[in-house]
């Protein structure tokens, strides 16, 4: 099919899927809570038995001492010194320096005043020379600023301003952060599908995505990034989390999609169980058609560009970017990036780094170990009404934890 007639095809899907849901949501509100109760319901009725994992959650692992991760560790005093190709990267603004400079202090503090990894910042503008000089001021390391292209940045021109308003309006009306936030999409955008396409990074491999106002609290006394290579590991995360629903209804529906055309890309020890579970969070599943919307929170990701690189990932992005979502709806690159994981990746390559405190408002990832201090064993959030956001159980109900 031409290109044009496709991206014609994809807007009319995208229009008819806006405009229902518009209508559906206005004629139909009140029901919504009694179906949802009723899925529920049935899910609970026709699916418990089946899987004991379904029973209350198992006890938190980070209430127990948490040392460094088993298998190959290169540490700071070791003969073997070689430093991975890697580099921490921050997507910042000029008026997050207070924020990122904070971060820094504490990234160099536990970790990077022993591996002296270079950092590379990222900016859609043009950075000042005060940022330049007080993050540069914060390590010994290298620090490259660079500028993100237009055409890596901008909404492509296949985007439908008109259905961007609409749907716009919708995602505001369901209370979805950011909605009509333009700068929010095109970041979301960049993170899912872009970064790694950047010309600064074109001869670079692992990356440790840094953000402004995140707090580190323990030592980390190993290479990181040499772990992940050594140990045949190709992603790793702190918290993984429920996503809300309503700001990705079609991802899923899209993704397979993708996946009827290329079922050679999914790998066969995928992670698919996670991505669909229906059981802990039925609505969650129901309101994203069919995707459980649980994901690893992005804001901390140490990951190898390679994969993203590969054809699998690529493709996918790059068929996700042409149905539009990531501006008609709110595809994050959370949910972008674990889809396409626990899809197209063996889920033995994926490592919970459990040892590493970590905090962005408002969850936590808190080890009991000696080499962390100012947080709390085994908390995950203030605030307790949140605590049902945590999708780590599922995880090693269905995958592994290592």
């Amino acid at each position: 099919m031409p290109r044009n007639r496709r991206v014609n095809r994809l807007l009319a899907l995208v229009a008819l899927v806006v405009v229902s849901v518009f209508i559906v949501r206005k004629i139909n509100h009140s029901a919504t809570p009694q179906v949802s109760q009723q899925q529920q319901e049935e899910s609970l009725r026709t699916t418990a038995p089946k899987h004991p994992g379904s029973s209350p959650p198992s006890p938190n692992p980070l209430l127990q001492e948490v040392g460094e991760p088993d298998g190959i560790l290169t540490h700071m005093g070791d003969t073997d010194r070689r430093r991975a190709n890697a580099t921490l990267l921050s997507l910042v603004r000029n008026s997050e320096l207070r924020g990122i400079v904070r971060t820094m202090q504490d990234i160099e503090r536990t970790f990077n005043s022993k591996f002296n990894y270079p950092w590379t910042f990222f900016n859609d503008e043009p950075f000042t020379e005060e940022f330049k000089r007080r993050t540069q001021a914060m390590t010994k390391a290298p620090c490259r600023y660079e500028l993100i292209p237009k055409e890596h940045w901008e909404a492509p021109p296949w985007i439908n301003k008109d259905i961007v308003a609409v749907s716009g309006q919708i995602l505001v009306e369901d209370d979805i952060m950011y909605a009509k936030q333009q700068s929010y999409h095109k970041m979301c955008r960049w993170n899912s599908g872009m970064f790694y396409k950047h010309p600064a990074l074109k001869d670079v491999r692992w990356y440790w995505r840094i953000e402004p106002n995140t707090r580190y609290y323990c030592s980390i006394d190993y290479d990181v990034f040499r772990y992940m290579e050594d140990n045949d590991k190709t992603y790793g995360y702190v918290i993984n989390i429920y996503d809300a629903p309503q700001s990705i209804r079609t991802l899923w529906p899209t993704t397979m999609e993708f996946v009827a055309q290329h079922p050679e890309y999914v790998n066969p020890n995928n992670a698919l169980r996670w991505l669909t579970d229906s059981e802990i969070r039925p609505n969650h599943n129901a309101i994203a058609n069919g995707y459980s919307t649980c994901h690893f929170w992005s804001n901390f990701e140490i990951g190898d560009m390679d994969f993203f690189r590969s054809d699998a990932y690529d493709k996918y992005f790059e068929y996700l970017d042409h149905a539009g979502g990531f501006f008609y709806e709110r595809w994050g690159d959370a949910p972008v990036h674990s889809i396409g994981l626990g899809l197209f990746l063996d889920k033995s390559k994926i490592h919970w780094f459990k040892d590493i405190g970590y905090l962005h408002m408002p969850y936590y990832n808190c080890p009991a170990s000696k080499k962390c201090s100012g947080c709390h064993a085994g908390r995950f959030t203030d605030a307790g009404y949140l605590n049902r956001e945590n999708c780590i159980d599922n995880f090693f109900k269905y995958v592994h934890a290592d």
